[in-house]
């Protein structure tokens, strides 16, 4: 990293040399300026920039777009604050600012000297403007955000010769995810440049990265650790989360390097997986002498120094001795279970993963804690959110669910929040009691929340810290107690790097997250389809599936999951003749059997089973093949069609040479 040791005048004439060569007579001055500064002045020039000044309120949000804008990054800005005042006290009256940008390089903080405002106002450096390098040029802020790396601009090297008075140093800032989330930065007059400036946005970055990591994981385990025993508590120690069964939840950028890892590899590994010495030693150590420092090997023989905070458990796996309390309450006569009421327990049918998400789920029941359901369409998230209220004391009370994404968005306010009477037009002379105020007592189910549209999510923001909710068309707040579980599809992390959603909100409704696994992933497809033919037929029924059937489930790709099978099931079902008790291939919906190969290249997703039929021309043994494949439907036509004429057009005769039914024939010859 450089530091200037040119005295300024000598400095300000290679940059005035730098600028001629590079904007009067387009050659490029690679030894007089950094190669970050050139690079940036290439971007510029190619972005279509000129080095003219722009106009004063160039690049300027309004109030609201900036309250906006300080309420999603709410967190980034509260852990920035304490860090931002420490090191203006560092700086105190040296003509500086220290200043915070998002993502995009909008400022959302600032603290400085009175007396450097009012020039920096002159060139907006003022909350609201966004400095993100394709807008005003090479400068610290959009530059580090660009190079997503420390950088100095001094003097000149700003592109606009508007900013040539400033000197101005800024690091970007990374989330535990190892997302961009903004820029810390300090901006000074050029003539008054300190070596050190960039050294310590550096460190406050640094900073602030760990305070991000240690808040996100406060509820989980946090690892501290590092080769030498005296970096264990600094800045250079590898943070890593990990939940008391071994799952990796989070790592810093240290501990990557120290690990050997890429971020992108975290969810191929568990705890296990990594270190040699086993996770309940290091509970079992960290909860009898919190302070001490661990020896910690790695299953590459390494030995590490390591401290264990954060949620220990209150007990481990030997359970202590049951109270007179607990005495009192096994004798008392089990909770009845009213009919049709499912709980998390009966979700349980084999798969680890969805083992998992239950275990961790029933942990949370009865407190207050919100949940978020992770999981594709279909995968069952609204069943595990009521087997999650029912499991519960809210059991006796509502659950009631919304999905946002299947309301249009001028109507969820009022679904969700309720109105009163000539609220608007249109609405119900009686009024209307939103799904907030229904759940008062039970549990509200808030499905695709991540479609919700952010206006709304600060109102709901403020119910959940509030516990009140204000019907539209009303002044009183309604006190509402409930439980909140909300499901999404989306990475909604992402979603709020993309500002589309609130951070703040996340936080809030992100107590726990379990992931719901898609039904292509899981284990248990045998025990699932046997307790949805007990679902659609019945506890008594002898309607099995045949293990070919069975098979081909195992390799379906199932893109609409469990909801696509059970729909596969009831049709099945449906399409059995009377007296037939076994599911074959003739039964299952032509759809599945639609897949054809995008290439003679690449190999089809799946094949179809073999068919049970003794005939030659079955239309069913014929697998989906590479390539120009030929139409299920036209195979089993021109099976039908031969059966039909080597029977004279007996159907029966047909039928029997088929190896199905007379009326499964009519049925087909009904479909074609």
């Amino acid at each position: 990293m450089r530091q200037p040791l040119l005295p300024l005048e000598v400095h300000n004439r290679r940059l005035h040399e730098a600028r001629k060569l590079f904007f009067d007579r387009g050659s490029s001055p690679d030894e007089l300026v950094e190669h970050t500064v050139l690079r940036s002045w290439e971007r510029c020039r190619r972005g279509g920039l000129s080095d003219g000044a722009v106009a004063r309120d160039d690049g300027v949000v309004t109030t609201p777009k900036l309250r906006e804008a300080c309420e999603r990054n709410s967190r980034l800005i509260a852990h920035a604050q304490g860090i931002m005042e420490h090191v203006y006290e560092q700086i105190r009256a040296s003509d500086s600012l220290v200043m915070l940008s998002d993502a995009r390089g909008m400022l959302i903080h600032r603290v400085g000297d009175p007396e450097f405002v009012t020039r920096a106002q002159k060139v907006s450096l003022q909350p609201g403007a966004i400095w993100d390098e394709s807008l005003r040029g090479t400068n610290a802020i959009g530059t580090a955000l660009v190079e997503q790396s420390p950088v100095e601009i001094l003097g000149g090297e700003h592109f606009l010769g508007l900013n040539s008075f400033l000197t101005c140093s800024a690091a970007p800032i990374f989330d535990p995810q190892g997302r961009m989330v903004g820029a810390i930065d300090i901006s000074g007059d050029y003539r008054t440049y300190q070596r050190h400036t960039l050294g310590l946005v550096r460190l406050s970055a640094q900073l602030l990265e760990k305070r991000l990591f240690e808040s996100e994981y406060a509820r989980e385990l946090q690892l501290s650790f590092h080769p030498r025993p005296e970096h264990v508590g600094s800045m250079q120690e590898g943070l890593l989360a990990v939940s008391c069964d071994g799952c990796l939840l989070g790592i810093n950028p240290v501990a990557l390097d120290l690990l050997g890892l890429r971020r992108n590899d975290l969810s191929h590994y568990d705890f296990a997986m990594i270190f040699a010495t086993p996770l309940n030693s290091l509970i079992d150590r960290a909860m009898r002498d919190p302070h001490s420092l661990i020896a910690l090997d790695t299953r590459s023989g390494e030995r590490l120094y390591a401290t264990l905070r954060g949620a220990l458990p209150r007990r481990l796996d030997v359970p202590s001795p049951p109270s007179r309390a607990a005495d009192e309450v096994a004798k008392r006569p089990p909770q009845r279970r009213r009919e049709g009421e499912i709980r998390l327990d009966d979700l349980k049918t084999g798969d680890e993963r969805l083992n998992l998400a239950i275990q961790r789920a029933s942990r949370v029941v009865g407190k207050d804690i919100p949940v978020l359901i992770q999981g594709e369409s279909g995968v069952g998230k609204e069943l595990f959110a009521k087997a999650f209220h029912q499991s519960g004391d809210r059991s006796a009370r509502a659950f009631v669910a919304l999905n946002c994404a299947a309301i249009p968005e001028n109507l969820i306010e009022s679904e969700l929040f309720g109105y009163l009477g000539g609220a608007f037009t249109g609405a119900r002379k009686e009024g209307m009691v939103g799904k907030i105020q229904q759940a008062d007592g039970g549990t509200l189910f808030l499905d695709e929340i991540g479609d919700m549209p952010l206006n709304l999510q600060a109102r709901l923001l403020r119910v959940l810290q509030e516990r009140c909710v204000t019907p539209l068309g009303g002044v009183k707040p309604v006190p509402v107690n409930l439980s909140l579980v909300c499901a999404t599809h989306r990475r909604l992390r992402d979603e709020v790097a993309r500002g589309s959603f609130r951070e703040d909100l996340f936080y809030r409704i992100n107590g726990l997250t379990v992931s719901l696994p898609a039904l292509r992933e899981r284990s248990d497809i045998a025990q699932l389809v046997e307790n949805l033919l007990a679902l659609e037929a019945g506890c008594d029924s002898t309607i099995v599936v045949a293990e070919d059937v069975l098979e081909f489930f195992g390799r379906y790709d199932w893109p609409g999951n469990i909801r696509q099978l059970h729909n596969v099931i009831r049709v099945a079902i449906a399409l059995l003749d009377e007296g037939e008790t076994e599911i074959r291939p003739v039964h299952l919906p032509e759809e599945l059997f639609g897949m054809e190969s995008d290439s003679a290249i690449g190999e089809p997703k799946r094949t179809i089973p073999a068919a049970t039929m003794p005939s030659e021309a079955s239309p069913r043994a014929v697998p989906l093949g590479p390539g120009g494949t030929a139409r299920l439907d036209q195979i089993e036509l021109d099976a039908i069609q031969r059966a039909l004429n080597e029977s004279a057009g007996n159907v029966s005769a047909a039928a029997r040479r088929l190896g199905i039914s007379r009326n499964t024939l009519y049925r087909k010859l009904g479909r074609f």
